[in-house]
């Protein structure tokens, strides 16, 4: 199956349809009177689709066992038609589009063997999802290629050429996704004025976003958390706080992480570990979700 590890939990919803044609008003008076042989076509067909709703993963092999939390199944008779409709709803990492369809499919596979004793015509058509809120679609939204970014690496060692930058470089490649791709990236050493020299310069250049990899750990030169929180004048607890508990999922010591968030002047600071997966996590917790602060913020866009 697709790895969906590096995903986080989002609420999840689809509808899918399923449309059951008949050939004369009588199978559909027999459907609306209950009169049909074998029984309520809609009662029968509705647990048929809660069942094939739970045990989508059973039957199609790429799917992805999942918490169906709501499923809602209705039908609606139009003209000599049956309309099926299935709603599923999780909290989880993928969708379930999937679900709602093999839902509405099975539903459709019942009505169609409970009606055709006396409808030798009786047909399935246009099983198709409707509606899916959750995925990436959703997330489009937030993004914005108009945002003047910056990425600064803080590292003693890569500023003095005696190592290769990969966190920094990772930071671009993942902004590059959410269609940020004109970056101003920089190396500088892990001192705590020059940090702050970097950041008032950056603000005062008006960018709008300034992501800090490196220093937010534990040693004695680890100083970009210190250097930058007396700049933010509006902290967002809650960026670190994902990012930290998106890690924590993964590898317990990421609560060691000193990272801090928040906007300084009209400048939002993110400060990142130093580590290429850790910040390649940290941007998968993040974004694009955390580009919507420049939505709901009053400031000017450049």
């Amino acid at each position: 199956m697709v790895d969906i590890t590096h995903k986080s939990f989002t609420l999840r919803k689809a509808i899918a349809t399923a449309t059951v044609k008949t050939s004369s008003e009588k199978t559909i008076s027999a459907i609306e009177n209950r009169t049909v042989p074998k029984g309520d076509i809609f009662e029968f067909s509705r647990a048929s689709a809660l069942f094939a709703v739970k045990k989508t993963s059973d039957v199609i092999p790429d799917c992805h066992p999942l918490p169906v939390e709501y499923t809602s199944v209705t039908f609606k008779i139009k003209n000599l038609s049956v309309i099926i409709s299935v709603e599923v709803h999780t909290i989880y990492k993928t969708g379930v589009e999937v679900e709602a369809m093999h839902g509405a499919s099975v539903a459709a596979l019942v009505m169609y063997d409970m009606l055709k004793p006396i409808d030798k015509k009786v047909e399935i058509e246009n099983i198709r999802l409707v509606e899916k809120q959750g995925g990436k679609t959703d997330l489009n939204k937030f993004l914005n290629n108009e945002l003047k970014v910056a990425v600064v690496v803080c590292s003693d060692s890569v500023s003095k050429g005696l190592k290769e930058d990969s966190s920094g470089k990772a930071i671009c490649d993942a902004l590059e996704k959410y269609q940020i791709s004109n970056v101003d990236y920089q190396v500088i050493p892990d001192d705590f004025d020059t940090i702050q020299k970097t950041l008032k310069k950056l603000k005062d250049n008006d960018h709008d976003l300034v992501i800090f990899t490196g220093g937010t750990g534990l040693s004695s030169r680890d100083q970009t958390p210190d250097a930058v929180s007396p700049m933010i004048d509006r902290p967002i607890p809650g960026i670190m706080e994902t990012a930290r508990n998106y890690g924590q999922q993964r590898i317990k010591t990421a609560m060691l992480s000193r990272g801090v968030a928040g906007f300084s002047g009209h400048t939002l600071v993110i400060t990142l570990p130093g580590s290429k997966k850790a910040v390649e996590e940290s941007m998968e917790a993040l974004f694009p979700q955390i580009l919507h602060v420049f939505q709901l913020n009053d400031n000017k866009i450049h």
